[in-house]
């Protein structure tokens, strides 16, 4: 009796010790990767449905996360925890997008989001994904960027004056810009006096927040826009142009607050008649509706705009 009554037992935990081994071989390779900080990579972040990832900036405070599908995916982050960003898939069958996140400084940080679902199976997951600042985020000459450098202060102090310090205390007697020359609404950007020395341009600009709330700035961009010629006619065309250097007074801008800077670029050799030089300036939560303000392509010989 005792016999049979063993074997019930050993009949009914069947399927439990199943489900148990089941669950224990769906156990994702988890992994903790360690990265530098690179302008020229683009890092892979491995997700899985119900799981979710940590990406850390390891002295850096993210400023905003943009994300390229956020029907799929979900991006988290806190003021209380200014280093973490979690992400996490939000739909059941695989999929892949891009996130950019920004920091606090204005370096960039792009990601490819891989998630392969509920059905990977023995798949690995990167549960953190930190990220180390490297020894210096200076631009080499050889390796031009996209990205650029940490925004400084202008009045701000250190072991000597940067190339855009020089060249701000040399646009330092800018008039004020007249209304006509600001682009935007919400968003106001003008650019002021220019300076050219051989291909190498200064910029100084101007930001003025007109909107009724505080608003964080983006890294300025520089770029050569034009109009396409292939077979879309008005199809227009923007080729993003390495940054050197910028400095900002104040990314923060109150309503009515308005910050200046200064942006150091390598201008290219030529251009098409119809492209133009474009200074890019944009909000941290609305980066995909920049304001555009024109760079002559060449500076008056006064220095001028």
């Amino acid at each position: 009796m005792k016999v049979c009554l063993s074997l019930l037992h050993v009949i009914a935990l069947a399927p439990f010790l199943g489900l148990l081994a089941s669950a224990q071989v769906d156990v994702p390779q988890a992994k903790i990767v360690n990265l530098t900080l690179d302008r020229n990579e683009v890092a892979v972040l491995h997700l899985r449905t119900g799981y979710v990832s940590s990406v850390r900036l390891s002295g850096e405070e993210v400023s905003s996360v943009v994300l390229g599908d956020v029907h799929a995916f979900k991006a988290e982050h806190s003021a209380a925890e200014p280093q973490l960003v979690f992400f996490k898939p939000i739909v059941t069958k695989p999929s892949q997008t891009n996130a950019l996140i920004t920091t606090s400084t204005g370096h960039q940080i792009s990601l490819t989001l891989v998630s392969e679902g509920v059905s990977g199976r023995g798949s690995v997951v990167d549960y953190v994904l930190e990220f180390e600042r490297p020894r210096s985020f200076l631009i080499e000459a050889a390796r031009p960027s996209f990205l650029i450098a940490d925004t400084k202060t202008i009045d701000s102090h250190g072991d000597g004056p940067t190339k855009a310090a020089m060249k701000e205390r040399d646009l330092a007697q800018e008039s004020s810009v007249s209304p006509s020359d600001w682009e935007g609404k919400q968003l106001r950007v003008a650019v002021g006096r220019t300076q050219e020395n051989a291909q190498e341009m200064t910029v100084k600009f101007f930001v003025l927040n007109s909107s009724p709330r505080t608003i964080e700035l983006l890294p300025p961009q520089i770029q050569l826009a034009g109009t396409s010629k292939d077979k879309h006619k008005g199809a227009i065309k923007a080729e993003p142009l390495a940054i050197k250097e910028y400095r900002l007074t104040s990314r923060r801008l109150p309503p009515g607050g308005k910050t200046e800077g200064v942006v150091v670029f390598e201008r290219p050799a030529f251009k098409e008649s119809q492209e133009r030089l474009e200074l890019e300036i944009a909000q941290a939560d609305q980066v995909d509706k920049p304001v555009l303000a024109p760079i002559a392509f060449v500076a008056n010989t006064g220095g001028s705009k």
